[in-house]
C-alpha cells in the first residue's frame, strides 16, 4: 500500500543551473512529522474505570471531561503505567499474588514511543514539566493558539528562502527514512557550498535511546579557517520582550541536544546495524522509484536504504563537530525584527545530567515532578492547570493570545 507524504527534493548544490543569472533555489527532501501521539489516550479519558483509585474518572462532570479530583489526578502516573484499560471491571493484576503486584510497570517510553525515537522537543518539553508533559501523552496534544501557528508559518517561511517543497509518493518505513536521509544529506551540501542550511534533520544514540530532532538553521563560516558549524535556533514572540530565564534555559537545552546530535554524527558513532534493528527496516529493501530518481539526480544513485545509509555516513564524516558557541535568536512576531541574539557556550555535562533526569521520567524510573515553587507561574498557562494538584488558582489561566509559540508566557 502506497502513501502520499509531503516532502520535498533538493539537487544537489554543485549540479544546479542558473538561468539569466539568477541561482535556482535548492529542493530538499523532507518527510511530514513522524506518527501523531496514540489516539487511544484521548479516547481513554471517555472510558469508564472501576479502580479503587480512579473514582471521580468513572463519571466525569458535564462541564469538562477532566474534571477530577485531586485524589484521582495525583494516580495519573500509576494509571499510565497500568495501561488505561478500557475493562468496566477492576484488573485481576491489582488483587493477585505477591509476582502480580510486583509486575514492572509499563513506563512512559513504551507506551507512547514504543519502537520509536525520542524527539528533542520530548525532552524540552519535559524539562519545561515533567507533569505537563505526561498529561499530553494521556490526554491530547496542547492546544494550538495563534501565536503558535504564527511562529510555524515564520519558520515555514524561512525555509522556503532556500528550499522548495514537492510531494513524493511512499510505500514504506523504508523509503520515509530514506527521505529523512536525503533530506539531511542534500541540506549538508548546500551547507557545503553556500554556507547555510535550514530544517536539518538529526537522529542519534543519546544515552540508550534513539532521539530525533530537526536544526532550526546551521551556517558554515565560509572565509574562516574555523570550519566549525554554527548552530542557531529562532524564537518568535508576541510581545517585545525578553523570555524569562526558564524559557531561555529550555532554549538552551534544545540547541544543546542539537549539538549533541550533530557532533556524534560527524564523529561516525551512527550504527547502521542498531538503527536497522531497532526500528526493524530492512536495509536492502528496493527504494520507490521515486525516491531512486531523487537519488540520481542529486548525484548519488542508491537502490536500497542501506546505499542511502551509507552515503548518509559518508556526509556525515565531512565536517566538523559544531562551533562550542551556540546562538539563540528572538523575534518579534508583528514584523519579525531581532529582539536579541543570545550566544551561549555548550555545557556537556549540564546537558548529560538533564537529559538524564529526563529519562528517568520516560522510563518509569519515577513519578512525575511538578515544577519548582519560584517556576509555578507556568501553570497560569498550562491547558492543563486546572486539574493539576500543584494548580490553587486554574482561573487565573491567560488567554492563548498572550503566549508565544511555545504556549510560554510573552
Amino acid at each position: 500500500m502506497s502513501d502520499s507524504q509531503s516532502v520535498s527534493f533538493s539537487d544537489s548544490p554543485h549540479n544546479r543551473q542558473t538561468s539569466n543569472n539568477n541561482p535556482t533555489i535548492p529542493i530538499e527532501i523532507v518527510s511530514e512529522e513522524e506518527m501523531a501521539l496514540l489516539e487511544a489516550a484521548l479516547a481513554a479519558t471517555r472510558s469508564s474505570f472501576s479502580s479503587s483509585d480512579i473514582p471521580s474518572i468513572c463519571s466525569p462532570s458535564p462541564s469538562s471531561q477532566f474534571q477530577m479530583n485531586a485524589r484521582c489526578v495525583s494516580s495519573i502516573t500509576l494509571l499510565s503505567k497500568r495501561g488505561l484499560s478500557c475493562c468496566s471491571r477492576p484488573d485481576i493484576e491489582d488483587f493477585g499474588g505477591t509476582q502480580k503486584r510486583n509486575r514492572v510497570p509499563e513506563s512512559l517510553l513504551q507506551r507512547f514511543r514504543k519502537n520509536r525515537a525520542l524527539s528533542v522537543t520530548d525532552f524540552t518539553n519535559t524539562e519545561w514539566c515533567e507533569k505537563q508533559t505526561e498529561f499530553s501523552l494521556l490526554f491530547g496534544k496542547r492546544k494550538v493558539n495563534k501565536a503558535m501557528k504564527a511562529g510555524s508559518v515564520r519558520h515555514a517561511k524561512l525555509e522556503e528562502e532556500i528550499v522548495k517543497k514537492v510531494k513524493v509518493r511512499v510505500k514504506s518505513a523504508e523509503d520515509i527514512w530514506a527521505l529523512k536521509f536525503l533530506n539531511f544529506i542534500t541540506g549538508a551540501n548546500q551547507l557545503q557550498f553556500e554556507g547555510l542550511t535550514r530544517e536539518l534533520p538529526l537522529i542519534g544514540f543519546v544515552e540508550g535511546v534513539w532521539l530525533v530532532g530537526v536544526m532550526d538553521e546551521i551556517r558554515l563560516p565560509l572565509s574562516e579557517t574555523n570550519r566549525c558549524p554554527v548552530l542557531v535556533d529562532t524564537k518568535t514572540r508576541v510581545r517585545d520582550t525578553l523570555p524569562a530565564e526558564p524559557q531561555r534555559r529550555n532554549g538552551r537545552l534544545q540547541l544543546m541536544c542539537y549539538k549533541y546530535l550533530w557532533d556524534s554524527l560527524v564523529a561516525e558513532k551512527f550504527s547502521s546495524r542498531q538503527f536497522f534493528e531497532f526500528f526493524s527496516l530492512d536495509p536492502y529493501y528496493l527504494l520507490c522509484e521515486e525516491i531512486h530518481l531523487s537519488t540520481v539526480s542529486s548525484g548519488f544513485p542508491a537502490k536500497t536504504l542501506n546505499d542511502v545509509v551509507r552515503f548518509f555516513r559518508n556526509t556525515c564524516s565531512m565536517f566538523l563537530p559544531a562551533h562550542e558557541q551556540l546562538l539563540l535568536r528572538y523575534e518579534l512576531q508583528k514584523d519579525n525584527s531581532v529582539l536579541a541574539e543570545d550566544h551561549f557556550t555548550y555545557d556537556p555535562d549540564w546537558l548529560k545530567s538533564q537529559l538524564q533526569r529526563c529519562l528517568e521520567f520516560w522510563l518509569g524510573e519515577r513519578e512525575a515532578s511538578f515544577v519548582p515553587e519560584e517556576e509555578q507561574w507556568k501553570c497560569h498557562y498550562c491547558q492543563f492547570a486546572y486539574m493539576c494538584p500543584a494548580t490553587s488558582k486554574p482561573d487565573s489561566m491567560p488567554s492563548p493570545e498572550k503566549t508565544n509559540t511555545d504556549g510560554t508566557p510573552s
